[in-house]
């Protein structure tokens, strides 16, 4: 059986693991992410794989992953894209959770226990 998470998920605290990332003019960010591993060697050498994917990130995205200091729970970046945003960002909370479980589920970022 599995055991029942208390933890709200709107108070965890989010923090960049060691990943390149840059913004273009626009302010759009872009995640440099290294494909390592005997897998990824191997798709590189027969499938002309490319040693480094670049992520795109949107709008939103893009105005939050900077903000990401190990520091601010998802709930204080939320009121940061609330003011940023505003109506456009809604629904804000299920948006920004489903943003951070991709980030998650890609390790693209870490928690602050």
């Amino acid at each position: 059986m599995k055991k029942k998470n208390d933890t709200n998920y709107l108070d965890k605290i989010p923090v960049h693991p060691d990943i390149r990332w840059n913004a273009d003019e626009n302010g759009i960010v872009t995640l440099e992410i290294d494909n390592k591993g005997v897998m990824n060697r191997i798709a590189q050498k027969l499938l002309k794989k490319p040693k480094v994917s670049y992520i795109h990130l949107d709008k939103t995205g893009s105005f939050v992953w900077p903000l990401i200091d190990g520091k601010r729970s998802i709930a204080d970046l939320a009121k940061d894209v609330d003011a940023h945003f505003g109506e456009e960002a809604h629904p804000l909370y299920e948006r920004l959770a489903q943003f951070f479980r991709v980030l998650d589920s890609y390790n693209f970022i870490n928690w602050v226990e």
